[in-house]
């Protein structure tokens, strides 16, 4: 590492502040702040989903699986595909004709003001436990270059440093400026996986590729491991692949909140199904990019390249095989992708507190100027509560993808279940909808906490966890709904528009 590669990074954390900044205009309404008025472009949202749900994870993690097995991830891709497809469809339209502000809306209007805020809650702190450790993911790279330079510098004191930045035109320019930046970043960080693939090949040849096919690495299908515990299964990929994408992208606000910003419902359709084709796309590169490592370290294991994280074999070749000046390139396009993904968490965090939190308990209205006020300093807030978990799961020797994926399924499984209960069942209560979704979540809990801490193996693949969820919340919510004898009709004037005024 050089100088050079340091200014470059340095001038990418300021770019990205002012490019935040300029973009994003002046915010004066909770509307405008959340939703961005309303008025984004789908090609841009769909970009903006694609950097958020990457993230600094896909750069460093997925070369990894490749590196390590074959590129059988990609058959999550497919999954990925049709999941969107049923969210574009299904759940899009509710969302749109009641011109909400955040997924939870739907439960209120549905339930009522004890399941959104339920809900609301359950994704503040399931999002800040899962995007802390892709703020985890963007210090590694980080880590491994100070401590090249002889700077003894923390993860503590990194992560700091990138939440400081992105809290600071997030602060400012809410979901425009986010979304604009993600489109920056999201071309930035594929790019320098491309010029990766470029440097070994100029370096080594394409020999490696034919090699890897030689050795099985380049198997995508996967039909021989158990469809229920097996992590690459091409069942639990695809099925389960396809229902983890209908909770992510349609009941997490992460998602929903971009496509609550688009122009209209068929902009919005069109960006989140584009999306998972886009993201597919990307699986694909960041798994060559494996392979071609592969080829480059002649087969070696990460202990005896002298790693102590699987993840950080990418970063390694950055910093070791790249050019001055290239090497500073991709290491700030793997903090774009981290950066990406943590502005899109605040922005949704702080929107889910105002209106699913906030404006639920509030007695009285809140005003567009009240809104702005809280969501503004809840976005403060949130950033600098990323710096815990982050910490908290530094010391994880797992797959830093699936560790992440599997926190964000605990809960997955019931927001979606409580989302397509609410609109199949017409007899359920609030009620109802609250115990069930509360048991979903305590199972799939279970089952991580037991393969994480307890008994060290896996009993249900992470893929499987939102439709465990899903079929918890069916069972209980339903069991229970039996009670009452007449259907619901869906509350009016209960949506959150009418408690933000």
């Amino acid at each position: 590492m050089q100088t050079i590669d340091l200014l470059v990074i340095a001038a990418y954390l300021v770019a990205t502040a002012w490019l935040g900044l300029k973009l994003s205009g002046r915010q004066t309404s909770v509307k405008g702040y959340f939703l961005g008025g309303r008025d984004l472009p789908w090609w841009a949202v769909c970009l903006s989903v694609v950097a958020t749900e990457t993230s600094a994870l896909t750069v460093i993690g997925i070369p990894v699986m490749s590196y390590l097995g074959n590129i059988a991830y990609l058959q999550l891709g497919l999954g990925y595909i049709l999941g969107r497809i049923v969210v574009a469809f299904f759940l899009l339209p509710r969302y749109y004709d009641g011109e909400m502000v955040t997924a939870y809306a739907y439960l209120g209007k549905r339930f009522g003001s004890s399941t959104q805020t339920t809900a609301g809650v359950t994704f503040l702190i399931t999002r800040l436990l899962a995007d802390g450790i892709r703020v985890l993911a963007a210090a590694i790279p980080l880590k491994v270059i100070l401590d090249g330079l002889g700077v003894d510098l923390s993860y503590f004191a990194i992560t700091v440093i990138l939440a400081v930045v992105t809290i600071l035109y997030t602060f400012i320019g809410g979901i425009t400026a986010v979304v604009w930046v993600d489109v920056v970043q999201m071309l930035l960080y594929v790019a320098g996986g491309i010029l990766a693939i470029i440097v070994v090949v100029t370096t080594i040849g394409t020999g490696w590729l034919g090699e890897a096919a030689a050795a099985g690495k380049t198997q995508m299908f996967v039909f021989a491991d158990n469809p229920i515990s097996g992590p690459n299964s091409f069942i639990a990929s695809l099925l389960g692949g396809a229902v983890y994408a209908m909770a992510s992208h349609g009941s997490d606000q992460l998602v929903v909140q971009r496509l609550l910003s688009c122009r209209s419902k068929v902009e919005a359709q069109k960006a989140i199904i584009v999306s998972g084709v886009i993201v597919t796309v990307q699986f694909a590169i960041f798994l060559a990019v494996g392979l071609a490592l592969w080829g480059y370290y002649q087969q070696a294991t990460p202990a005896e390249l002298g790693l102590t994280r699987d993840d950080e074999i990418f970063p390694l070749f950055i910093v070791e095989a790249l050019p001055p000046g290239l090497s500073g390139l991709l290491l700030a396009g793997i903090l774009a992708a981290a950066m990406s993904t943590l502005s899109s968490s605040l922005s949704a965090l702080s929107s889910s507190t105002v209106t699913d939190v906030v404006g639920r308990l509030k007695k009285t209205p809140i005003t567009d100027r009240q809104g702005l006020r809280i969501g503004r300093w809840a976005t403060i807030g949130w950033g600098l509560a990323f710096i815990a978990p982050a910490t908290i799961f530094r010391s994880d020797e797992g797959n830093i993808v699936i560790l992440a994926l599997g926190v964000a399924g605990i809960t997955y499984g019931g927001l979606l279940g409580a989302f397509v209960f609410g609109i199949v069942n017409k007899r359920a209560r609030a009620l109802d909808a609250n115990i069930a979704f509360v048991l979903a979540v305590a199972v799939n809990a279970f089952f991580f906490v037991m393969e994480k801490y307890v008994v060290g193996e896996v009993w249900v693949a992470w893929q499987w966890y939102p439709l465990l969820g899903v079929i918890v919340t069916f069972v209980v919510g339903g069991s229970l709904s039996l009670r009452h004898k007449e259907p619901v009709g869906i509350a009016e004037g209960n949506s959150v528009d009418s408690r933000i005024s």
